[in-house]
């Protein structure tokens, strides 16, 4: 006799993303995990790189217990995906075993920056991540932006906004993109760890969605060489106490203030160490190019798409206010960036820039060419580049723990060892499976 949902135990999957932002965790039935109740975990775990072992030379061994602290007010219960029971998903903090906070814990360095940003200069901040991926089991062409492809993607693209706002997950808009059967989903703006949460959720939502439906994903950042890149951009605006916008001044140059040139200034001046956490595959580096509409340039760039800070335009049809709505677009990132090491990075790098008192970043107007220009700094090139360029970045290094540097950089390496043995295009398969 088969089971109906009904009959199902329900479950609660207690979440945590690693290095690899690859969300991992344990189950337990739903009735089990009331207020207190932790899970086990293993300082091990956070060695796993892309392929699913172990890094050697890490210092995390065999021995060692942590524990996954639910944040209840994190929870969501994950439903509407066709053919799948509902399941609550809750995210964790990982902390020691006598509940102190545990330093590698990358939920915890993003809730500890947002927590500096208040105290330090008494700002909040709200933030939203936008994700694009590729359909691998599409056969129709594929015309940009379109009603037809809009069309052909149905019924999964309702299906997944329906699960999207049955989760909780706040859903603005859905629509097939430039790239070959590419598509983009964009959520509201909330507070930044909610809103970190809300990228990992997002992304698995998009997977389970599709995967019920016999489709393949992958949100990789270049599925076939020379084909266009997926991104996952961030958009963030400031605050004061009182829920002012911080970033907008109505006389300064694309109306930013000298408070948010300053935090532009302390991300692009630590950029390159930077590339080592939010574009953090080989393949990354095939899609930040000239001329590909992502992040070719190290610089802010007023409504322009191939800046790495875009400074995003305003609507002010009908008389709406733009002073609420202005707000900065970070447009490096992809899939490969665990999104609350991604925020709590850009905020670091952000405070850097407030705290030294650095000159407003200039607001470049109009195209620019990375490539043309020496006034323009360029990224780097490769992912070898990116981290050795964090590994010699003090300051990018002394926001993290050590052991966390270490292990990252190890991960990586060995990653990177094993991939550049393979051709672009087999490079690209590699992370388009992992991913």
């Amino acid at each position: 006799m088969s089971q109906t949902e009904e009959d199902l135990t329900p479950l609660t999957f207690v979440a945590t993303s690693d290095l690899s932002a690859i969300t991992k965790g344990r189950s337990m039935p739903s009735a089990l995990l009331e207020p207190g109740v932790t899970t086990g975990w293993v300082p091990a775990n956070f060695g796993i790189g892309a392929s699913g072992h172990i890094a050697d030379q890490i210092p995390f061994g065999s021995t060692g217990d942590l524990r996954l602290r639910p944040d209840h007010d994190s929870a969501h219960v994950i439903t509407g995906v066709p053919g799948r029971p509902d399941t609550r998903l809750i995210l964790a903090d990982i902390v020691h075993t006598d509940g102190e906070p545990w330093a590698c814990c990358p939920r915890t360095f993003l809730r500890d920056a947002v927590e500096r940003l208040e105290s330090e200069f008494g700002l909040t901040v709200q933030s939203a991540f936008e994700h694009e991926f590729m359909d691998l089991d599409i056969t129709d062409d594929h015309h940009p932006f379109s009603w037809r492809n809009f069309r052909n993607a149905e019924p999964i693209g309702s299906q997944l906004v329906t699960a999207m706002e049955r989760s909780g997950l706040e859903p603005e808009t859905w629509l097939p993109e430039y790239g070959q059967h590419q598509f983009e989903v964009t959520v509201s703006r909330t507070d930044a760890v909610a809103s970190a949460d809300r990228a990992i959720l997002v992304r698995d939502l998009v997977r389970d969605v599709f995967s019920a439906a016999g489709h393949r994903t992958s949100f990789s950042p270049v599925v076939v060489p020379g084909g266009s890149g997926n991104g996952v951009h961030v958009h963030f605006g400031l605050s004061d106490a009182e829920g002012t916008n911080v970033m907008f001044d109505a006389s300064r140059p694309g109306r930013l203030t000298e408070l948010g040139g300053r935090f532009a200034t302390g991300v692009l001046r630590h950029a390159p160490a930077l590339a080592a956490i939010f574009a953090p595959l080989t393949v990354s580096y095939l899609r930040l190019r000239p001329h590909q509409w992502s992040s070719a340039g190290v610089f802010l760039g007023l409504h322009n798409r191939e800046a790495l800070l875009r400074l995003c335009p305003t609507v002010e049809i009908d008389g709406q206010d733009p002073e609420p709505q202005l707000h900065l677009e970070f447009r490096g990132g992809d899939i490969g960036a665990n999104p609350w090491l991604l925020l709590g990075a850009l905020l670091h790098a952000g405070m850097e820039g407030l705290r030294t008192d650095a000159e407003p970043a200039e607001l470049q107007v109009g195209e620019v060419d990375p490539s043309s220009r020496g006034d323009v700094a360029e990224l780097p090139r490769t992912l070898a580049e990116a981290l050795d360029a964090l590994e010699q970045d003090e300051v990018v290094r002394g926001w993290f723990a050590p052991e966390l540097v270490t292990t990252y950089l190890r991960i990586k390496r060995i990653e990177l060892e094993e991939v550049s043995k393979l051709s672009e295009t087999e490079q690209c398969e590699w992370y388009a499976r992992a991913y």
